[in-house]
């Protein structure tokens, strides 16, 4: 029979992980074991936080605006404001509304008496 190298496959494996894990510390970056184990733990959090980081952007958002309505003396609240553009059709989504209420104030307290309720 004739004589079969093997490793060729194994060893292209164990190459691109320890590759993926280039700038892990301490032997996670050179010890294929730990470092297959740290790629799965980072890989995770990594999904994870992929979710969470539009969950931390929305809370930024909202604390923006109610800042941004107090700053006006406005007498709405963050819900009563976004019900109210609701009410009034406006479409204006939190992200527009928090860069308006922090980067043009002006134009955000227009928005804000457009929302008044009986208008």
């Amino acid at each position: 029979m004739p004589r079969v190298k093997r490793g060729v496959i194994a060893n292209k494996r164990r190459k691109n992980v320890l590759k993926q894990t280039k700038g892990f510390r301490w032997g996670r970056k050179s010890k294929y074991k730990a470092a297959k184990q740290a790629l799965q733990k980072a890989w995770t959090y990594a999904y994870r936080d992929r979710k969470v980081k539009k969950r931390d952007f929305r809370a930024l958002f909202q604390t923006r605006i109610s800042a941004g309505l107090k700053q006006n003396q406005s007498l709405l609240s963050y819900s009563k404001f976004i019900f109210q553009l609701k009410q009034n059709k406006i479409g204006l989504n939190r992200k527009v509304l928090a860069e308006l209420a922090k980067d043009k104030p002006e134009v955000f307290q227009e928005i804000v008496k457009q929302t008044r309720p009986g208008l």
